[in-house]
């Protein structure tokens, strides 16, 4: 069975839904699993550099908008063991964050990157938009920091990222995070575990039947 998960660095929801979704594939202990963690940007127009995030969800969804995402995302979070800091996380513009993932998935270790930049915006507000920040964080999985450099200083993997936007596009992606089951069953959203595990165990069955 194939998962393709359409995420962004910077989506709460995203951080909470992989941590669900590991839980969940613990529990049904499935070994024939492929997992393709897949870009989708929530900003892709934002600039560069960092910016209070505050004022551009309050603009975006209304006023206190902010503020009651950080308080639901909180508790949930608190369940999953995340620690969300939405005081400290800013709007950054994750291209090359994605392009960084797209090289680190051909290297064995996208899974352990993506974890490692959830919690970098997310607990310790790090600037996901600068490359020494980018390239400390593939170096914390294991990969070499010259070769992130290397690629964070190009424009390698960013067809990869235009082709995973218009691939979730065609998916009916609207939304993230996104799951995609062998290229046909789409899964929304950060699902609770029970119903992942419940959704996943029939898929998988059917995938070998």
């Amino acid at each position: 069975m194939r998962i393709d998960i359409w995420s962004d660095v910077i989506c709460p929801w995203c951080y909470l839904g992989r941590r669900r979704f590991v839980t969940a594939l613990e529990q049904l202990q499935l070994d024939d699993v492929e997992i393709r963690w897949r870009a989708f940007q929530l900003d892709p127009d934002a600039p560069a550099g960092a910016m209070p995030l505050e004022p551009v969800i309050d603009a975006k969804y209304g006023p206190g908008s902010f503020a009651s995402m950080a308080r639901r995302l909180g508790e949930l979070g608190r369940e999953a063991g995340i620690e969300y800091r939405f005081d400290l996380a800013r709007r950054v513009n994750t291209a090359d964050a994605h392009r960084l993932l797209a090289w680190a998935t051909e290297q064995g270790h996208g899974d352990q990157l993506l974890e490692q930049l959830f919690a970098a915006y997310f607990t310790e507000g790090a600037d996901l938009s600068a490359s020494d920040v980018l390239a400390d964080r593939a170096a914390a999985v294991g990969l070499p920091r010259t070769d992130a450099v290397a690629v964070l200083e190009s424009q390698q993997y960013l067809q990869t990222v235009l082709d995973d936007r218009e691939a979730g596009a065609a998916m009916g992606v609207t939304g993230v995070p996104a799951f995609v089951v062998d290229d046909h069953f789409l899964i929304p959203g950060a699902q609770d575990v029970d119903r992942l595990v419940a959704l996943l165990g029939r898929l998988h069955e059917r995938s070998r039947g």
